[in-house]
């Protein structure tokens, strides 16, 4: 298989086409961002960490039946995926509170919150991602009632099997987002799943160990990451 020229860039990824219509490349970067990407920097070997962090999580989702779009690591910060077609939407759980949730609603970070809640919203940066519902993904096609009941069932699938995961290594899962695609008639999951896009604690100290530490200045991110990965038995090498 070959890569050809590249398809999309984005904050901290890039993907390539193939000569294989149904694959694409996918390029973990060093870059990192946050704020809409009024907040730029890049950290070394963070590429690494999340691509090898994302092939990880993605073969423990699949084991317990999510259809994921990764196939296989290619090098170091590259791995190959099916090539979706995105819904412009993203599915949000969170478990505890933090984050916007807390400025939104008043709400003290860390309560914990049974049953988890579930938010859509829209993947536009310019708009600054604004919530929606499953009224707005209707109205404007963004997804069909099949496809919004099939994201909804998967993040929650997908919150149960990483819920133990984490716990068992003694994380919290905090919160996360998920983008879904369509893959011949089937909604599969697609993006990534790294601690740039969810939230973990450590279980007993409940420090933060995912993109808050460079959101909020705290330092030591890719340490934080690579940690998580210890914990997990993610090979990063």
């Amino acid at each position: 298989m070959n890569k050809l020229e590249p398809l999309y860039s984005g904050k901290a990824k890039s993907v390539y086409l193939t000569d294989d219509v149904d694959k694409l490349i996918l390029h973990f970067r060093n870059d990192t961002s946050a704020f809409d990407g009024e907040k730029m920097e890049k950290l070394e070997r963070k590429g690494e960490v999340n691509n090898r962090f994302n092939a990880f999580i993605m073969q423990k989702l699949e084991e317990a039946g999510v259809p994921t779009h990764f196939e296989k690591l290619l090098s170091a910060e590259e791995s190959l995926v099916k090539r979706l077609e995105m819904m412009p939407v993203e599915c949000v759980v969170r478990n505890i509170a933090a984050g916007s949730l807390c400025k939104r609603l008043g709400v003290q970070e860390g309560m914990d919150l049974s049953p988890p809640t579930f938010e859509f919203f829209l993947k536009n940066d310019a708009l600054h991602d604004p919530m929606i519902n499953e009224y707005h993904i209707r109205a404007f096609g963004w997804a069909t009632d099949e496809q919004i009941t099939a994201m909804q069932n998967l993040t929650f699938t997908v919150n149960d099997v990483l819920k133990k995961l984490f716990l068992d290594a003694g994380l919290l899962l905090v919160d996360y987002k998920l983008e879904f695609g369509d893959f011949h008639g089937q909604t599969v999951l697609g993006d990534e799943f790294t601690p740039d896009g969810c939230r973990l604690w450590d279980s007993e100290t409940r420090k933060k160990l995912d993109k808050d530490r460079f959101r909020q200045g705290l330092g030591g991110v890719v340490e934080a990451y690579e940690e998580v990965a210890h914990r997990l038995g993610v090979p990063l090498s």
